[in-house]
């Protein structure tokens, strides 16, 4: 019962996976990005509730969503222009992100991704893109995308680089313990 959420996760990871194949916005696209999208939370839920929690499974969590986020983001960019100035901003972000997990592996010679408040917020909102961008104008969405994860990963590296140990449990900069 304590491996089920890890299987989980790496399930979300193949799945994820699966949809760089299929046709952008179809039916099978579709069924398969909900079903990743649940796996998401019920792998947590059931970590919790079977108190498996483990830092495997924290990793396999957070590689799992970087996997389906990344192929998200490229599924929804293949099929949209994106101006320079966006794709600037997001190397920026990427660049704030690897600092991130340079830092974390520097002091605690570990990988972790922290699940503050705003990394869920931008979880959500990056899975809600391809429910949104037919109805939002895309040029809002991704400058409210690029804010809201911008703001996400500056918080993280500042909690990393501010803590003398990893804040794993860490909610937001201002729900963490000081060491």
């Amino acid at each position: 019962m304590k491996s089920i959420p890890n299987l989980i996760s790496i399930l979300r990871i193949i799945l994820s996976l699966l949809l760089f194949f299929l046709p952008p916005f179809g039916l099978m696209f579709w069924t398969l990005y909900v079903v990743c999208g649940c796996t998401d939370m019920l792998d947590g839920y059931i970590a919790r509730k079977t108190h498996s929690s483990s830092k495997l499974g924290s990793m396999l969590d957070s590689i799992a969503d970087m996997v389906l986020m990344s192929v998200i983001v490229m599924v929804v960019l293949s099929t949209q222009f994106i101006s320079t100035e966006i794709w600037i901003w997001m190397a920026g972000i990427a660049l704030v992100r690897m600092a991130s997990l340079w830092v974390v592996y520097w002091k605690h010679r570990t990988f972790a991704v922290l699940h503050t408040y705003a990394n869920k917020a931008t979880g959500g909102l990056l899975f809600c893109i391809p429910f949104l961008y037919h109805f939002v104008d895309f040029y809002v969405l991704e400058w409210t995308i690029c804010i809201v994860v911008s703001l996400a990963a500056i918080e993280e590296l500042i909690v990393h680089i501010t803590s003398s140990t990893l804040q794993r449990g860490a909610k937001s900069l201002f729900i963490v313990r000081r060491d």
